[in-house]
């Protein structure tokens, strides 16, 4: 599973239930709308721009200074779905697009949406103590808030990388360029453009990177650092279909697992996807992966 330079058999599509890369990008979305909205309101009833960043967007934007965010404790989480300019938001959008296919395409849909909120979570932390040791000539009062989803793109983009380092993107140039340059590229790109003055947001990403590399390790050790939310999902979305099992592991052990059992497609198929979600396409056995192959075609 380390080394893996393989594309999975199966196709992660727009439409498909449970789509995490899809369900990202419309929080990041229907936030960064919402706020456009109020900003044309305040706008056209001539309210100055700074009311409309003191009474909304410092709301959703993590601040710098330990007592605000104290205010406010849950810009960590919000700010991870906060974009005010459209370009930023297209960036942040397309690197995640680019990981986190890959992540789903090789791991499954449940390991995106843990390793971004993880990242955003650690980085935020993160942020937020490095700029208590910034330099006596700058203040944290200048230090602007932390908005925007690059510190979780980077958790994804490193736990994409550790997953499959070889992955090939493009095929046609030269048989594929290496996942890991591309990533790379992006680290470049990202940590490039930051200022003196957003030393902080630098960390910060670094401890996310670091975050999404620990999630993996743990992963191919056969640990599950995402397991909690996603019971918690099914536990919640139980509540509103009370007729499902509470959560994807107590299914799994009402079950005998790779039993078969005839007029069973659907089950052995579901046994073999739980199963890449463990331990990936190499721990497949020859005939499990003739079954993948016939039920994907």
């Amino acid at each position: 599973m380390r080394d893996a330079s393989f594309k999975s058999t199966r196709q992660i599509l727009l439409g498909q239930d449970n789509n995490a890369l899809v369900l990202l990008f419309a929080i990041n979305m229907m936030v960064f709308l919402m706020l456009q909205f109020i900003s044309i309101v305040y706008f056209l009833s001539d309210t100055p721009r700074e009311f409309f960043q003191k009474q909304i967007l410092d709301w959703f934007t993590l601040p710098a200074q330990l007592d605000a965010f104290l205010s406010r404790p849950w810009t960590f989480l919000s700010y991870m779905f906060t974009h005010i300019s459209i370009w930023h938001l297209i960036s942040s959008m397309l690197w995640l697009w680019c990981f986190g296919y890959i992540l789903q395409d090789l791991a499954g849909n449940k390991h995106l949406i843990p390793v971004y909120l993880y990242g955003g979570v650690v980085g935020a932390l993160v942020f937020l103590v490095a700029v208590q040791w910034l330099p006596a000539s700058q203040s944290i009062a200048s230090v602007s808030p932390l908005l925007g989803a690059g510190t979780s793109v980077m958790a994804v983009a490193t736990a994409t990388t550790a997953l499959s380092p070889n992955y090939r993107l493009f095929p046609l140039i030269n048989g594929g360029i290496p996942l890991w340059i591309i990533t790379a590229l992006y680290a470049l790109i990202h940590f490039a453009t930051l200022s003196s003055s957003q030393m902080g947001l630098g960390a910060g990403s670094l401890a996310a990177g670091a975050i999404g590399y620990m999630y993996i390790h743990l992963l191919q050790r056969g640990t599950d650092a995402g397991a909690w939310m996603t019971d918690l999902y099914h536990r919640i979305n139980g509540w509103f279909q009370p007729g499902m099992q509470s959560s994807s592991s107590k299914r799994s052990a009402d079950r005998q697992p790779y039993v078969k059992i005839p007029k069973s497609t659907q089950q052995r198929l579901d046994e073999i996807l739980d199963k890449i979600n463990q331990k990936g396409m190499d721990g497949l056995t020859p005939e499990e992966k003739e079954f993948l192959r016939k039920a994907s075609e």
